[in-house]
């Protein structure tokens, strides 16, 4: 509780020496939760609302189960991961919020413009389905984090990696039952976001691989699903690396 504390007012005083404001409107923030998450109440409370629909409607079979998407006239997979091929995906998966509108404004604040702070909440929102994931998917079991490899050089062309900054968040908040696993390594191909759909799944064929053993029950994040490419690619790499059993976790889907 005392480090908690300690940590907001570091977050407090940053924003107000280097204000970042909140992350969708703009708007001051005017206490220390406030700076912590990089969004004034209003705008977290209503994220926070959207996140616990997210995981209501998972529960009750309306995502599919090998992406995380929506359903909307399909029943038990979306038509998507029909087509893929058997065994290819994660046996289980979520994908919290839509890439469009103020939710493509809010991850361009945290990747982009590298406002910390929005890691603080996304990181609370992925320890959260965790361990929903762990009593519902993984029965209970000890939960690897995996956090999707970066292209080699992207750390050193953007200055950091926006998604093992989330596994270091989620170590420090020393989520039950998970700690992080940086078992995959990605070997050098194009940039995803210049390739459509057949181009991405064959870019990425053979270019991500286990560099050490992975956890059994493999807990896999990333930012922007679009195709699933990345994550079908993560996924193979996992279960040759050992992982049983691997759900993947999407902050945003397109």
């Amino acid at each position: 509780m005392m480090r908690e504390k300690f940590d907001g007012a570091i977050f407090s005083l940053r924003e107000c020496l280097f204000p970042f404001g909140c992350a969708l409107c703009g708007a001051a923030l005017l206490n220390a939760d406030e700076a912590w998450n990089g969004l004034c109440l209003d705008c977290r409370t209503s994220l926070d609302a959207e996140f616990r629909e997210t995981l209501e409607r998972a529960a009750a079979g309306g995502t599919c189960p090998r992406c995380g998407r929506p359903l909307v006239s399909e029943i038990g997979t979306c038509l998507s991961c029909r087509a893929r091929e058997e065994g290819s995906l994660p046996e289980g998966a979520l994908a919290l919020f839509p890439y469009l509108g103020k939710y493509k404004k809010l991850l361009g604040a945290y990747k982009f413009d590298k406002n910390i702070a929005l890691g603080n909440f996304f990181a609370e929102k992925i320890a959260l389905a965790i361990e929903a994931a762990r009593q519902s998917f993984f029965d209970g079991a000890t939960v690897g984090i995996v956090p999707v490899p970066p292209r080699p050089g992207k750390i050193r062309s953007a200055g950091w990696d926006q998604i093992e900054l989330l596994a270091r968040l989620l170590e420090k908040r020393r989520v039950e039952g998970a700690v992080a696993h940086r078992c995959l390594k990605r070997l050098k191909s194009k940039a995803q976001k210049d390739l459509g759909r057949e181009g991405r799944r064959a870019n990425l064929r053979g270019r991500i691989e286990p560099c050490r053993a992975a956890p059994e029950a493999a807990f896999l994040i990333d930012d922007v699903m679009t195709t699933g490419s990345t994550i079908e690619a993560c996924a193979r790499a996992l279960r040759e690396g050992g992982a049983k059993s691997v759900f993947s976790l999407c902050l945003f889907y397109d």
